[in-house]
């Protein structure tokens, strides 16, 4: 039987301009290229989801009745996501705009548009679904109102804290998995003096927080699992952090181990910072499976060890 994800959150239309560098407060910056990238953190994990592979990836979305939203719509429908769109003709289409450096470093400002009309009795029916995946560019109610419906229904829970925000007890007790990055970390924890103190305060089974560059660390129960990042030369982190929760997801979903989900994800992640833009930068399942079958490229004892020693756990 073929397992599902069902990814409910938000989807924009990404205005990337690249620059020599981020600006800072005050400064203009003169721009080079633009373009337009279907994107947003919910559309960009069913699309990582989906390209997996292994398991049917559905979509809860809200969009605006413009033109902003065809591009969107066919993207994920191109990587295999099935719709299920909510459509609200009084508001526009999510939109992101991103200011993207030559370092790769990004600065992004998002006007979340039909994305806040998305409510709870908006669910779809979650029969035959086993994972539900989350994040918080939607309104705060409606994933607490998920997350409740998901647990009831013996479905599995999987958060994206992004964009950060202090969550209430009530969502964390509902979650099997939470996904942060560091910054994310800090919030969520209420800003621990180091990452154990944050892994202790998060009363969830599985905390896994992503660490740039350095890699990935997974808190499950009492165990810690450490994943270095591969080595790559980065053009674009738009949607690494995306592409990360969406194969990881999808590995779960199928019946991999967490070690081999996390290693797949970040093999995925690293790909997506090669390339530009955010869905089209997501790789697909052959992409991943190359990369993880050539030992010369798969992070070694050393990057392990480094890892260890930075994260003092």
């Amino acid at each position: 039987m073929t397992s599902t994800v069902l990814v409910a959150g938000s989807a924009n239309l990404d205005f990337v301009v690249r620059a020599a560098h981020v600006p800072a407060p005050g400064e203009t910056v003169l721009g080079r290229e633009f373009r337009t990238f279907p994107g947003g953190k919910g559309a960009n994990q069913a699309v990582a989801c989906a390209r997996a592979g292994g398991a049917d990836t559905r979509m809860l979305l809200a969009l605006g009745a413009d033109d902003f939203a065809k591009p969107i719509e066919a993207s994920l429908i191109d990587a295999g996501v099935q719709l299920h769109t909510m459509r609200d003709a009084q508001l526009p289409t999510g939109t992101a705009f991103i200011c993207l450096s030559d370092d790769a470093e990004n600065a992004i400002t998002v006007a979340p548009g039909a994305n806040m009309a998305l409510l709870p009795e908006h669910l779809p029916a979650l029969d035959g679904v086993q994972w539900l995946l989350l994040q918080l560019e939607s309104p705060l109610d409606s994933v607490l109102a998920y997350a409740r419906a998901a647990r009831a229904a013996g479905v599995k829970v999987a958060l994206n804290a992004a964009p950060a925000q202090a969550l209430p007890a009530e969502l964390l007790a509902q979650l099997d998995m939470l996904i942060v990055n560091e910054g994310e970390l800090d919030v969520v924890a209420g800003n621990p003096p180091d990452l154990a103190t944050g892994l202790s305060r998060l009363d969830v089974p599985c905390v896994i927080v992503t660490l740039g560059a350095r890699g990935c660390l997974a808190r499950v129960d009492q165990r810690i699992v450490l994943q270095p990042a591969f080595k790559i030369s980065p053009l674009d982190t738009t949607a690494a952090g995306d592409t990360f929760c969406g194969t990881l997801v999808a590995d779960l979903a199928r019946g991999a181990t967490l070690d081999h989900a996390l290693l797949a994800a970040s093999a995925a992640s690293a790909l997506a910072c090669t390339r530009l833009g955010a869905q089209s930068s997501i790789p697909d399942h052959a992409d991943v499976s190359a990369l993880l079958a050539d030992a010369t490229r798969l992070p070694g004892a050393d990057a392990h060890a480094a890892l260890a020693a930075w994260c003092a756990l």
